[in-house]
């Protein structure tokens, strides 16, 4: 198994901006210089200091001498044929491989970032989950990655600002708790991407204490839960992190967060084709999550090498949907398959070269 490489350098992007501007401070540099530097970072999207020629040569040699930018150059890239989606393969300094990707949509563009390499919470149709756990990223690998595709849209043929993060990539979040909750912390400053609260998910398999931890802090982000079983035994099959935390222990926790933080919360449900894609199993969904202020997303399975299944047909998928909206008053969206071809959808990823 692989680990990140010590450094003793501290990467900018680990640095939140009071951080920042504390480290600066502690080299005896004025504070317009931290401010400087900061915007360089995620508002001109700069990554060499030969590029921030408003910073005083005595600045630049010390950041030179004690501090990197970003850690993730990249390995490789595809472009989907639907024109829409672009999967990066990047680089770690431990030789570790993860992917980001870039989806675009009418108006807007999203990245989906990766929290670790590999994934320890083995859920079956998982390309990641499949490859097993290898180490978390740090919050700098984190940033990087949705710096880069900030980098990424500005210089396109049609430029826009990055405007919503999706932690939907490679790795479960909640198993890398700190690290992703101080890089959605850097993500959301006003001064730099400045994104909102509303364009930030996170994605969880059911990592219990941490959808508590989310709770009790406050967090102010999306929380998405990755159901796919309405009772125990069908989700252990599929999920098998069920079986330290329980399909009741999640409910429980899932009902604290939406309390404690007055956040509705959305649940992903992969449609594969005769497994949970019943009218029996739409009917299971609406009575577990019936009272909850809940949005369900419906995923018909997207193909990995390790796992047989076929995506529900779209008849069973519009059944689904019905039978949540009419009989249980439950909202719901069948999401669209985008990069299934360079295998970018969700449960693909796995720092394929």
């Amino acid at each position: 198994m692989a680990f990140p490489v010590e450094n003793a350098k501290t990467d900018l992007y680990s640095l939140t901006h009071p951080e920042l501007f504390a480290l600066l401070a502690s080299w005896d540099f004025s504070p317009v210089h931290a401010a400087r530097l900061w915007k360089y970072l995620y508002l001109g999207l700069e990554t060499s200091l030969e590029n921030m020629p408003d910073l005083p040569a005595r600045v630049r040699a010390r950041l030179r001498d004690e501090t990197v930018v970003g850690s993730t150059p990249v390995c490789t890239e595809a472009s989907s044929t639907d024109g829409f989606t672009r999967k990066f393969l990047l680089g770690l300094s431990d030789g570790e491989k993860i992917e980001t990707v870039l989806m675009r949509y009418k108006g807007r563009a999203t990245a989906c970032v990766s929290s670790q390499a590999g994934c320890a919470m083995g859920c079956v149709f998982c390309a990641t989950g499949q490859m097993g756990y290898r180490r978390h990223l740090t919050t700098a690998e984190i940033v990087s990655q949705a710096a880069h595709v900030a980098r990424t849209l500005a210089t396109s043929a049609e430029p826009r600002p990055l405007r919503n993060v999706v932690f939907m990539g490679m790795g479960e979040p909640l198993h890398n708790y700190d690290a992703v909750m101080k890089a959605s912390d850097i993500l959301r400053d006003p001064s730099g991407f400045g994104l909102s609260s509303e364009r930030i998910t996170i994605s969880t398999v059911g990592v219990v204490p941490g959808i508590r931890r989310m709770a009790d802090e406050g967090v102010p982000v999306h929380l998405a839960v990755s159901l796919h079983a309405a009772n125990q035994e069908e989700r252990v099959a599929l999920v098998p992190v069920a079986k330290k935390w329980p399909l009741d222990e999640l409910m429980d926790a899932c009902r604290h967060y939406c309390d404690a933080v007055g956040r509705r919360i959305f649940f992903e449900w992969t449609l594969i084709d005769g497994k949970n894609d019943s009218a029996e199993h739409a009917h299971a969904v609406g009575r577990l999550v019936k009272g909850l202020p809940a949005h369900v997303n419906l995923i018909p399975l997207n193909p990995t090498a390790g796992y047989g299944g076929e995506p529900s047909r779209n008849e069973s998928s519009r059944r689904f949907q019905r039978i949540l909206a009419d009989e249980y008053k439950v909202p719901s969206t069948v999401r669209v398959r985008r990069g299934i071809d360079i295998s970018a959808g969700c449960g693909q990823l796995a720092a394929q070269s």
